[in-house]
């Protein structure tokens, strides 16, 4: 059967076996919830290749953050240490509803669909600065984010795009 986002659901994989799954599980790192990891749904790994090839085929990435002209405004924050409110201001303003579902990329192997809340609430669990490049995206391709290896984070639409005022 071909990987397409209609039928990722169908490759989901319990979290232990996910690679990065001790950044959710283990006490040293996050433990996050039991009901916050059930709902992280981590992907095997040809629907993580799936969305690995999706976005290099796309040149998403050609230039960095993101293809020149491939979105109308693209903005930036910065991550730093203490600033963890600062972060989930910033991804909350970017006006997602909190119930949808996003896809995230860390590479060929390592994959999730999250809830945009969850990945707001734990977004320094699910990127680790300095080693990471996460990519997030949904179907619609109007909009991605990159978090940067170099703790920085970067949102692109194709749309002339202004923060949300509110946050809760």
């Amino acid at each position: 059967m071909k990987i397409d986002f209609d039928n990722t659901l169908d490759h989901v994989i319990p979290m232990d076996n996910l690679g990065r799954k001790w950044r959710f599980t283990d006490n040293k790192y996050d433990k996050l919830p039991e009901k916050h990891l059930d709902r992280l749904k981590p992907l095997d790994n040809q629907a993580a290749k799936f969305l690995w090839d999706y976005i290099a085929k796309i040149n998403l990435h050609e230039d960095i953050p993101f293809k020149k002209d491939f979105f109308l405004t693209i903005k930036k924050v910065k991550v730093l240490d203490g600033n963890e409110q600062e972060i989930k201001k910033w991804l909350y303003q970017r006006g997602l509803p909190f119930d949808k579902a996003v896809f995230l990329s860390w590479d060929q192997t390592d994959a999730m669909i999250v809830p945009w809340k969850l990945l707001i609430k734990y977004f320094d669990s699910f990127y680790y600065g300095g080693s990471d490049d996460l990519t997030i995206i949904d179907q619609s391709l109007n909009w991605a984010l990159l978090f940067f290896h170099e703790d920085e984070i970067y949102f692109g639409t194709d749309t002339d795009f202004r923060p949300s005022e509110t946050f809760k």
